[in-house]
């Protein structure tokens, strides 16, 4: 039985870089402080996470520098700042894993995807991360430049 699509469910931004830019060594998911401006800016796609990043102070987890675009129909008085610090919603036994994670191990907490779940609400995919050197950049191009070669090598050999 095929599971079927919930609308409420579906990808906001995505950070395509970090993947190329980091190691991920684990991902979690993050629930995030809105306001409702916010939430119906995300509703119409207009968000960035590409240039962000999370950052644990004075035990909590925030998010740094993330982009939601102003909501055109809201009042002046109603409208959000548009890069404002927003706070992650974490367990206390994450926060001190991610705090530990960052202060002790030099790691970085990158944010992968900013989504609805399929209760409508807004959620954050953090991965724990290590900043990869050029060659490792290099090595993970050159991977994708092959894996991409052999797909279409061997598409190929299906048709003739």
């Amino acid at each position: 039985m095929q599971k079927k699509h919930d609308p409420n469910s579906r990808l906001i931004a995505e950070n395509r870089r970090a993947r190329f830019d980091y190691h991920i060594e684990s991902d979690l998911e993050a629930g995030i402080v809105l306001q409702g401006s916010e939430v119906k800016s995300l509703r119409l796609g207009g968000s960035n996470i590409a240039d962000s990043y999370a950052s644990v102070e004075g035990g909590e987890l925030w998010l740094i520098n993330g982009y939601i675009a102003p909501y055109r129909q809201s009042n002046a008085w109603d409208s959000h700042e548009e890069r404002r610090r927003r706070k992650l919603l974490v367990s206390k036994r994450e926060l001190s894993r991610l705090w530990s994670a960052t202060a002790r191990e030099g790691m970085t907490i990158v944010p992968l995807r900013l989504y609805f779940n399929e209760r409508g609400m807004v959620k954050i995919a953090l991965g724990v991360a290590k900043g990869k050197k050029l060659a490792d950049k290099r090595e993970t191009s050159a991977k994708r430049d092959w894996d991409r070669q052999k797909a279409r090598i061997m598409k190929q050999g299906h048709q003739g």
